[in-house]
């Protein structure tokens, strides 16, 4: 018996070692990994490979529609030494800092429209721009008439917090003429009208169909002798595939009737007759994977990504689905993810996708 509970003993006391050294091994393991991951990422300017030309991060491809996957719409933008977002929803900042965007190199923001699911996260830029891209003046962000209370709105919003961290980290750091927005308002021409031109980048702007909202952008960048087009929210246009027309990449937003139509009817059996009314209207003002590859051929570019996905299919199995009969009038279709890296190098004919996240 004496003998038993000695090897009991025994056994308990091997296992707490045994424990204690497993315990200690993973917490070595884990301290090798963390500095394994500092010096190989922290500092580093992950942008510093890529060639010169146009390269879009999708930094957001989803839409309002809960989504742990997507951040709300936004496509960052290098050109050359030069950046620009192109709006800024829920979450689609961060994702953007862990895609390496090099904030030290955002020149200005655009917004599409004023719809809040494209602005939501433009505090949270405009503090990045500052912070981490070392700004001393506010950061340039155009939008349509509307955008100078959307501006002034977040920057009083933000005002408690820019004290805080000039305080915090001083002015060396922090410095007070970098905070904030400076809101350009654009009214282009119903053809499209240049609006920024500088370092061999263009930019131009195209009032599009989002009605009601009645003040909607859509944006051509060309560098380099390469172009892309970013729609924003709109339905299927003529006007916007003549902006497009040659372009090496259309960003096109999508909507699938059908599955946003079933939703609805689901809604509508559960009781939420408010949230079905919301699907029965939101078709209307959005252009359906079918519309944006028609555009798509009408204006011969040459690949299309459908972004601001309604809803967004959550696995491969289901992209068909969502896409319909699109790849019938347009071959090159692909659908964004966060994280997506679109390079276009500079005088070539390559088009490149990546996937960073």
């Amino acid at each position: 018996m004496v003998m038993m509970k000695r090897l009991a003993w025994g056994v308990v006391i091997l296992l707490v070692l045994l424990a204690g050294l497993a315990l200690l091994g993973q917490r070595q393991l884990g301290a090798w990994l963390f500095e394994r991951a500092v010096s190989s990422t922290v500092g580093i300017d992950r942008s510093a490979s890529l060639p010169d030309g146009l390269h879009a991060y999708v930094c957001g491809s989803g839409s309002p529609m809960p989504d742990a996957e997507r951040a709300g719409p936004c496509i960052a933008v290098l050109a050359g030494r030069s950046g620009f977002v192109f709006d800024a929803g829920s979450g689609s900042i961060r994702k953007l800092g862990r895609m390496g965007f090099p904030m030290d190199r955002l020149d200005a923001a655009f917004l599409t429209h004023l719809h809040s699911d494209h602005f939501d996260g433009l505090g949270e830029l405009m503090l990045q721009a500052w912070m981490a891209g070392g700004r001393d003046t506010p950061l340039p962000v155009y939008g349509p008439d509307g955008i100078e209370r959307v501006v002034a709105g977040i920057l009083e919003a933000y005002t408690i917090d820019r004290g805080y961290r000039i305080a915090h980290h001083g002015e060396a750091v922090a410095r007070p003429g970098g905070f904030g927005g400076e809101a350009r308002a654009v009214a282009p021409e119903p053809q499209g009208s240049v609006i920024y031109r500088d370092g061999g980048v263009t930019v131009r702007a195209l009032p599009v169909d989002h009605a009601p909202v009645d003040r909607a952008l859509a944006y051509r960048i060309d560098y380099a002798g390469r172009s892309l087009v970013i729609s924003g929210d709109t339905v299927k246009s003529p006007r916007l595939a003549r902006f497009a027309a040659d372009a090496d990449v259309l960003f096109h937003d999508a909507l699938n009737p059908r599955m946003v139509g079933r939703i609805g009817r689901q809604l509508a059996a559960r009781g939420n007759a408010d949230a079905a009314k919301i699907m029965a209207d939101i078709p209307g003002y959005h252009a359906s994977p079918k519309d944006a590859a028609q555009v798509a051929a009408a204006a011969g570019v040459r690949q299309l990504v459908l972004y601001h996905l309604v809803p967004a299919p959550p696995a491969r199995l289901m992209e068909p689905v969502f896409l319909g009969e699109a790849r019938e009038h347009f071959g090159e279709i692909e659908l964004a993810r966060d994280g997506m890296l679109v390079s276009l190098p500079r005088e070539a004919d390559t088009l490149d996708f990546d996937q960073l996240l």
